[in-house]
C-alpha cells in the first residue's frame, strides 16, 4: 500500500507544507512517483515523518532533528540541551507574564520598561517615548530604576507644551524668553532628584557609544532651535552646580546636542509632563 502527499500528511497529523519543506531541508526524502506523475509514499517514509513530527513537537529544531533522528542510542545529550532551552523559555515567558501583569495593572503603555512607567498625572509626547525608549538600551539597571522615579514624579508645567510646539524657526526672543522660564522647572528637578546618576557615568556599552548614540537620537527629534534652547537652559543651571561641566558644554563642537543632554535626567523630562 502507498499514500500520496496529503495522505500522507494526514496520516502523519502534519500538513503539506511541512512535508514539502522536510523534502527540501533533507529530512524526508522523496519517494518515487507513479505512471501519473504523483508521489507514492511507502511505510519507510511514514515511520520517517511520524518520527520528525515527534521531535517538532517536543521543540527540537529542523536542524537538530537532522543531527538525532538517525540516531540508534538514546539522544541523552541532545534531549538535555533541549530541556534547557525550554526551561530558558518558560523563565523568559514568565517573566514576561509578570511584566504584563503590571502593565495590566498599571495601565502603563507597553513599548516601555514597567520600570518607566509614568506618574497618573504624566502624559508623555510621542517624542519623549521616543527618546525614553532608545534611552532603556543604554542604561544599566540601577539608572534604569533612577530615571522611572524622575518619571513617576514628574511635576506638570505649561512650559513642557510651549517647548514640545517651539518651530524649528523660532526667534531669538521667543528662544531666550523660553529658556529662562525652562530654568526654575529644571532647577527643581535637579533639587527634587539630586542623586539622579549620569547616563554616561558606568555606560554598558562605555561613554563614547551613548554619546554619539544620544546625539544621533536628538538631531533626528528635537529641531535646532529646541535643542538651543536645551543647551542654554543646562549651561546656566550647571554654572551653578557644576560649573566645569557647564563650560565643557558651552565650548563644545556638538554643544546643541551634547550641552542639550548632559543626562537624560536633565532633557528628557523637559516635555515629559503635558496639561
Amino acid at each position: 500500500m502507498s499514500w500520496s502527499t496529503r495522505e500522507i500528511a494526514e496520516l502523519a497529523g502534519t500538513s503539506l507544507r511541512a512535508v514539502r519543506h522536510y523534502h527540501e531541508v533533507g529530512l524526508l526524502a522523496e519517494p518515487e512517483r507513479r505512471a501519473n506523475g504523483y508521489k507514492q509514499y511507502g511505510v519507510p517514509h511514514l515511520v520517517r515523518l511520524l518520527r520528525v513530527k515527534r521531535l517538532v513537537d517536543l521543540g527540537f529544531s529542523l536542524n537538530q532533528i537532522a543531527e538525532t533522528v538517525d540516531e540508534g542510542e538514546h539522544p541523552g545529550q541532545a534531549l538535555r540541551t533541549l530541556d534547557a532551552e525550554l526551561a530558558a523559555t518558560i523563565e523568559r515567558l514568565q517573566r514576561a507574564r509578570l511584566e504584563l501583569a503590571a502593565l495590566i495593572d498599571l495601565r502603563a503603555p507597553a513599548d516601555l520598561p514597567t520600570e518607566l512607567t509614568p506618574g497618573e498625572a504624566t502624559v508623555l509626547s510621542e517624542t519623549d517615548r521616543s527618546l525614553l525608549l532608545v534611552m532603556t538600551r543604554l542604561m544599566n539597571g540601577e539608572q534604569l530604576q533612577a530615571y522611572g522615579s524622575l518619571v513617576r514624579n514628574l511635576p506638570a508645567h505649561p512650559i513642557n507644551r510651549e517647548f514640545d510646539e517651539l518651530p524649528a524657526d523660532a526667534g531669538e526672543h521667543i528662544r531666550q524668553d523660553l529658556m529662562e522660564r525652562m530654568v526654575p522647572y529644571l532647577r527643581r528637578l535637579r533639587q527634587d532628584h539630586p542623586n539622579l546618576p549620569d547616563l554616561y557615568t558606568d555606560a554598558p556599552r562605555g561613554e563614547k557609544f551613548v554619546r554619539e548614540t544620544m546625539e544621533t537620537v536628538l538631531r533626528e527629534l528635537y529641531n535646532p532651535a529646541q535643542l538651543d534652547v536645551l543647551h542654554r537652559t543646562h549651561v546656566i543651571v550647571d554654572e551653578s552646580t557644576q560649573p566645569r561641566r557647564a563650560e565643557r558644554y558651552r565650548t563644545s563642537l556638538t554643544a546643541p546636542v551634547s550641552g542639550s543632554m548632559p543626562s537624560p535626567s536633565t532633557a528628557a523630562p523637559v516635555s515629559d509632563t503635558q496639561e
